[in-house]
Order: C-alpha cells, then sequence, then structure tokens
C-alpha cells in the first residue's frame, strides 16, 4: 500500500499546483457532496417535487452511509492529511508541500470516500429519474442521456476535490464511485413507502446494533476502532478544524435517527391527511425552500460537547427531527395557511 499512498500523495500535490486558482470551486464540490447535503438538502428538494423520489433519496442514503461506516472500519484506511507524517516515508526536507482546509480534517477511516459513495447513490436515483422525465417530454435519446454524463462528470469532480483537499487517496474515491454507483442502481429498485412505523423502527435498532456489535467485535479482537480520532487530532493544520459531527458515531446517529424520523412521519395522521391534498407548483417552491431554510436553522443549532454520549444523542434527535419536518410539519403549516387564505377570498 506504501507505493499507492506516495502515488496519491503526488497526484494530490500536482492537483493543489495546477488547480490552486480553482480552490473555491473544489471546496464546493466538497460541500455539495457532504453526506449530510443527501439529508438536509436532496431529501427535501426531491421530496416535494416526487414524494416516492424523496423518501427514496433518504432511504438510500441511510443505508449507504451505515455501509461506508462499517467499510471503514474494516479497511483501516489512512487519510493524506497524517499519513504523510506518520508513514516515515519523508524526511522533513522531503516533506510534500500541501495545504490543509477546514474539510480536511475528518477524523474517520479513509476507505471508501463517504462524500463520493453516499453522493452517487443518492444522486444515482434523481439522475435516472430526471433521465426518463426528459426522455418522456423529448422522446431524445441525447437529451435523455445529458443527465447521465453530469452525473459521472459531477463525480469526477467531487473525487478531484477531495484529493485537493488532502481528505483521501485516489484509490479511495474510486472505491466510493464505484460502489455508490452500485448500491444507488441496487437499492433505487425499492422504496420503502407503505410499510409499518414498526420496521422502521426495527431496522433503525437493527443498523444501531449492528454497527455497536461490529465497533465491540473489533474492540474486543484488541483493533482500536478510533485509532484515526488521535492522528486527526494530532497531524489537523488547526485544532477547531476537528469536528465531532465528522467522527463515526455520528454517521451511526445520522442514519438511525433519520431512518426513524422517515418512519413517524410516513405513520402520521397528518401524513394520511396531506395524501388527499394536490399542492400547486408555487405551493411546493414554497414548502421546498421553507424546508431548506428550516433545516439549515436547525442544522445551526449548537449541540453540548460537554459530553460525547450527550452530543451523539442529541445529533440523533436533531436528525430524527429533520424527516418529521419534511413530510408532516411543514406541509402542514403551508397547507394550513394556504385553507386560511383560500376561505378569506370565498367570504
Amino acid at each position: 500500500m506504501e507505493s499507492i499512498h506516495m502515488h496519491g500523495i503526488r497526484v494530490a500535490e500536482s492537483l493543489q499546483q495546477t488547480l490552486g486558482g480553482f480552490e473555491k470551486s473544489l471546496l464546493w464540490m466538497s460541500w455539495i457532496s457532504d453526506p449530510k447535503a443527501s439529508f438536509f438538502i436532496y431529501f427535501p428538494v426531491t421530496y416535494f417535487l416526487s414524494r416516492k423520489i424523496g423518501i427514496s433519496v433518504l432511504w438510500i442514503s441511510v443505508l449507504t452511509e451505515w455501509l461506508n461506516l462499517t467499510f471503514k472500519w474494516l479497511l483501516f484506511g489512512e487519510r493524506p492529511f497524517w499519513w504523510i507524517h506518520e508513514s516515515g516515508v519523508y524526511s522533513e526536507q522531503q516533506m510534500p508541500k500541501l495545504k490543509q482546509f477546514y474539510s480536511s480534517c475528518e477524523t474517520g477511516p479513509g476507505s471508501p470516500s463517504g462524500h463520493a459513495m453516499i453522493t452517487g447513490a443518492a444522486w444515482w436515483v434523481m439522475m435516472t429519474t430526471l433521465s426518463a422525465f426528459i426522455y418522456d417530454r423529448t422522446r431524445s435519446s441525447m437529451a435523455k442521456n445529458a443527465p447521465i454524463i453530469l452525473y459521472f462528470v459531477m463525480l469526477l469532480a467531487i473525487g478531484i476535490s477531495r484529493i485537493f483537499i488532502l481528505a483521501h487517496f485516489p484509490h479511495q474515491v474510486l472505491a466510493g464511485i464505484f460502489t455508490g454507483v452500485a448500491l444507488g442502481f441496487l437499492l433505487g429498485r425499492y422504496i420503502p413507502e407503505n410499510i409499518k412505523l414498526i420496521h422502521y423502527v426495527t431496522t433503525s435498532i437493527g443498523l444501531l446494533l449492528g454497527a455497536l456489535g461490529l465497533y465491540w467485535g473489533l474492540h474486543y479482537i484488541g483493533v482500536n476502532v478510533s485509532w484515526t480520532i488521535l492522528l486527526a487530532t494530532k497531524w489537523c493544520a488547526k485544532p477547531e478544524w476537528i469536528r465531532l459531527d465528522t467522527a463515526p458515531f455520528s454517521s451511526l446517529s445520522r442514519d438511525t435517527g433519520a431512518l426513524l424520523g422517515l418512519g413517524l412521519g410516513l405513520s402520521s395522521p397528518v401524513y394520511s391527511r396531506l395524501q388527499a391534498w394536490k399542492m400547486t407548483w408555487k405551493l411546493k417552491m414554497i414548502c421546498i425552500v421553507l424546508s431548506v431554510l428550516i433545516i439549515e436553522i436547525v442544522d445551526h443549532v449548537p449541540l453540548s460537547k460537554h459530553s460525547s454520549i450527550l452530543f451523539y444523542v442529541l445529533f440523533y434527535l436533531k436528525n430524527a427531527l429533520v424527516p418529521v419536518l419534511v413530510i408532516v410539519i411543514i406541509p402542514w403549516i403551508v397547507h394550513s395557511i394556504f385553507v386560511i387564505q383560500h376561505s378569506q377570498k370565498q367570504q
């Protein structure tokens, strides 16, 4: 692996030298591919455009991020920003001149890339839906292929951005892209729309217990599963760039919380009543804007970091709230206002 890592460092060094002028664009690509975006942006946007696609995006994001977490625990992937110091390959005089960024210092293992894998899976269902929609309207194979081309170009750009900021080696990005595309294809065939709340609850508990079982199993045989947190803390350029929400257990809290929230939202009596309401495009756009804004506010509510357990509990509850906001609370608010305005006009 040492030769692969050294080649990856040369690629990162070359990218920083040649694409330094596009730093803001590459950081933006890394931001839009953050796994959190699939939960907080792509899910609410797609949900109000197509309820089934929105549910599918969230479902795929949950399962893909959970699988990404387990893969990372099993594959022990290094990250470039600490490997160049820990490997012993480079002396102080030979140390590559590489720049770290705010989003470089993730605390989990590096393989496969979560940004590429989770976004690739979530975008797959969005891309195929858009491609089918365009073909239905145009009957043009060329127009139908445009979203497919854009999809792979964007994944390539995401991969370059992750290498550029020293978050991943090239082979980790490629693994994430291929795995994400495959999971998007496989998981996109099933949409958990008409199942009971108990199934969401048991699936959420199953994912939680499965990940904890793997964690404690590795710990029992002598594997330090938290080895990456120490390295990230040691070699991150700025201590404030170390964020608890990038830790593996934050991903687990997000996945299990979001799945429970999805079940609560779809099982709500309010959701059942809202099913009969046909929203206009104007109202859909209002719901999308309100959802993204309110979720952004919720996301910026500071969580206690005095206790990691308390942080993960609050993080779990925050992510459980998001699907309920999107599926129940915001449509109910918009619907109530619409009904009041309609009754006033009639009077």
